[in-house]
């Protein structure tokens, strides 16, 4: 990709930034530069340090030591309403948005030009011409919690263009969209940067960086490695610069053998958080050996799936059979005790206790029983010995006894709560958006112990809005749409084209 016109000024300079969290230096000594009208993509391990990086520049946090300039001034943000006063906004993985206000109403929200006799016809009708110009409509009067996850994307960068921000920062922005929202998103991109807009591009996908950016930097253990032009970066060199050795992603190498069913879920009903029907009569089988996948724009019912199989909501019709027995209405408990293992996409309150240790949540599942338990009595001994065991097995860094999980990095999180569910005797596991946020290292081991599970004859439901890693591990995939299968088909039949049709609701028959 050819770099855009400008002039070579810099939007932003960072200089010798230093932060540490605990004693443990997050940044050390990064410089960085964002040139006006350019998109930079920022690589790195989880851990690495980019979020903190990006959160410094974005006011969230302040830096221990280092300079910040903005547009030629020195610059030291309080908050993130100072950053954006001086023309930089971030749009996180989490939305922050009000639900229960329309689009109209979240874009004026903080706005500090906003008066306070507001014109909410003048309002949509800004709004209205935003989302023109930029290739990005949502209806103003819709609200929030009626909007797709994509959608409500567009609004979080709707409300940062509408304040006239210069400097954006994009965290993991495809992590929720089909592929065709994230070609859309690609070009609002250029045309943000076209019109002078810096934007800082943070992804774990290679493929998305050589796409959109202009250039590419490189964090690894807190400190910048290496800048480039993208032209010139190739995505395996970019792979070794982040995690310092060569790297290729596991893929599904042979067909499967699949043996017996383990899961058949038939007709499945399971209401939303509204009360509403939020899976619509599901159904589909999962044998001994075999991955199947599950795509879908996140809201369509996966959340409701995952919880309907492990108990976390009431099934209201259908059933649930696992090895032959119907456990729609059993405990979660004994659900567990039947041999499912669960990965949640929330890893931190529905996955591991925020405040434990690491050792205290290795042992969450098991704790009654031996070897954790003699009788009413825990043996403590064997709570470190284990979680020991299982920090070498699974390379998960930064454990140090009685500190909470929370303090360890994305990547370590998800290989902490992978361990804990495959190193229990399980015939099923369900895993839902396993690597999302994850470096190319952290979803290397994830995938591969995906792949050794099916090589071990337990049966897998990988739900995910990750085609790429669908393709790659599934032997079925199966296509979600407002709660009910629009899809199914072998894995040698999908492509990204044909699911993200399907994804966004568009029939097989229309795609003929």
């Amino acid at each position: 990709m050819s770099s855009p016109e400008h002039n070579g000024d810099l939007a932003v300079e960072m200089r010798g930034i230093d932060k540490s969290f605990y004693g443990v230096l997050a940044n050390s000594n990064v410089d960085f530069q964002l040139r006006k009208g350019e998109v930079h993509a920022l690589l790195g391990e989880n851990g690495a340090g980019k979020s903190t990086m990006c959160s410094i520049l974005s006011g969230l946090y302040r830096p221990d030591a280092g300079e910040l300039i903005v547009d030629g001034a020195h610059k030291s943000f309080k908050s993130p309403k100072h950053a954006l006063a001086d023309g930089i906004g971030m749009v996180y993985q989490h939305f922050r948005l009000v639900t229960n206000l329309t689009v109209a109403e979240n874009l004026a929200l903080g706005h500090p030009d906003v008066p306070e006799r507001l014109s909410q016809k003048q309002l949509i009708a800004d709004a209205n011409e935003l989302g023109e110009r930029y290739d990005f409509p949502v209806d103003p009067t819709a609200y929030i919690w009626q909007l797709s996850v994509g959608q409500q994307q567009r609004v979080e960068i709707l409300k940062l263009l509408y304040r006239n921000v210069q400097v954006l920062i994009l965290d993991e922005p495809t992590a929720v969209l089909t592929p065709q929202e994230g070609e859309t998103l690609f070009k609002t991109m250029r045309l943000m940067a076209r019109e002078g807009r810096s934007l800082i591009f943070i992804s774990h996908k290679l493929h998305e960086v050589k796409a959109v950016s202009d250039r590419v930097s490189v964090l690894r253990d807190g400190k910048m490695v290496g800048a480039a032009d993208t032209a010139d970066a190739e995505p395996r060199d970019l792979a070794r610069m982040m995690v310092g050795r060569d790297l290729e992603l596991p893929t599904r190498t042979e067909a499967a053998t699949p043996g017996a069913t383990v899961l058949s879920v038939r007709d499945l009903k399971v209401k939303d958080d509204r009360g509403l029907e939020g899976l619509s009569g599901v159904t589909f089988d999962v044998r001994a050996g075999e991955v199947v996948g599950i795509a879908g724009v996140a809201g369509n019912g996966q959340r409701e799936l995952s919880f309907g199989i492990t108990g976390l909501r009431p099934v209201v019709g259908g059933s649930v059979q696992l090895a032959g027995k119907d456990i729609a209405k059993e405990s979660i408990s004994d659900r567990i005790d039947a041999g499912i293992s669960y990965i949640p996409q929330s890893r931190l309150g529905l996955g591991l206790a925020a405040g434990l240790s690491a050792e205290d949540n290795f042992a969450l599942k098991g704790f009654r029983k031996p070897p954790y338990a003699r009788g009413v009595f825990l043996n403590l001994g064997v709570f470190g010995k284990r979680a020991d065991e299982l920090q070498e097995q699974f390379d998960v860094r930064g454990v140090r006894p009685g500190l909470p999980i929370r303090l360890l990095s994305g990547g370590n999180l998800q290989k902490a709560l992978l361990a804990r569910e495959v190193s229990e005797p399980h015939v099923l596991l369900i895993a839902r958006s396993p690597t999302r946020g994850l470096d190319v290292g952290a979803t290397e081991t994830v995938r591969n112990q995906i792949l050794e599970e099916r090589a071990n004859g337990i049966a897998v439901l990988l739900i995910s809005e990750d085609l790429d890693e669908l393709l790659a591990l599934s032997d079925q995939v199966l296509v979600l749409f407002e709660g009910n299968v629009v899809g199914k088909m072998p894995v040698e039949e999908a492509t990204p084209e044909k699911l993200g049709l399907l994804m966004a609701g568009v029939s097989p028959e229309d795609q003929a």
